[in-house]
């Protein structure tokens, strides 16, 4: 009876396994891209609750926009996670180094040892993600390189820290997330190593894969399960359209003028 039992249990698994996995092969980018648009990350939140998902998904507070735009909301984004880790290295670096020596070390490092293969990865409606948890001090990202990823069709980037150039990535108006305290300021050669790309990150605690949704406002940011995108899409929008509509209400009631916030 018990055998018969589990080899039930077990053939449900691999029934709700491949439904699961008929639903993510199903669900192009474009249509995630389609389905998260506009959708903010407490309707975003709201949506897993309801599907099961309670306190996941949402990453630390910590993890917070760089800039916001309050009149367009430009600092807003949802896409698709494109991910890589980079860790502290432990190789002695010669020091000091004549100007030649450097510029052939710099240059090697950049190449073999904390390069950027993963940027192959991105396309339009990608978000950067990186995970350089105890890098300390090291600038992953800057004005450049953001431009960089931004110009193969990034939204934005999401970082445990390890951003530099702050001023210059404002002013260029890419949206950026991340851990303000962790910002980093020194170049990668003798400070960091690529770990690994296109693979399970943790960012604010939260597991982010490649692949997962990632949606961020000033609220944050939260990531939601390929597998689970499509209900989750599909409750936050009906909260989000509930909340314009009462909002609309009291907007009228009011005399408060209309804006975008609650027209649909």
């Amino acid at each position: 009876m018990k055998k018969t039992i589990a080899l039930g249990i077990a053939v449900l698994m691999v029934i709700e396994m491949h439904t699961l996995s008929q639903m993510v092969s199903n669900l192009t980018d474009e249509r995630v891209l389609e389905l998260y648009a506009g959708l903010r990350v407490a309707d975003v939140s709201d949506g897993m609750d309801i599907v099961g998902l309670r306190d996941a998904g949402i990453l630390n507070q910590k993890i917070e926009a760089l800039w916001k735009d309050t009149d367009n909301f430009t600092h807003r984004f949802c896409g698709i996670a494109v991910t890589a880790r980079y860790v502290p290295t432990n190789k002695i670096v010669k020091n000091p180094m004549t100007d030649e020596e450097f510029k052939k070390w710099e240059s090697e490092w950049y190449n073999t040892l904390s390069p950027e293969p993963w940027t192959d990865y991105i396309k339009p409606g990608s978000i950067v993600v990186l995970d350089v948890e105890g890098d300390g001090d090291t600038g992953s990202v800057g004005s450049a390189n953001s431009l960089g990823y931004v110009k193969k069709g990034a939204r934005g980037i999401i970082s445990n820290g390890g951003v530099r150039d702050t001023d210059e990535i404002i002013l260029q108006r890419i949206p950026v997330y991340l851990d303000w305290n962790q910002r980093g300021r020194g170049i990668r050669p003798g400070r960091n190593e690529l770990e690994s790309y296109n693979k399970p990150v943790t960012i604010g605690g939260v597991l982010i894969r490649p692949g997962d949704i990632i949606v961020a406002d000033g609220d944050g940011v939260v990531c939601v399960p390929r597998e689970y995108a499509e209900s989750v899409a599909l409750k936050a929008r009906k909260i989000l359209d509930s909340d314009k509509n009462a909002r609309k209400g009291l907007y009228q009631e009011l005399g408060k003028e209309l804006d975008k916030t609650v027209l649909p």
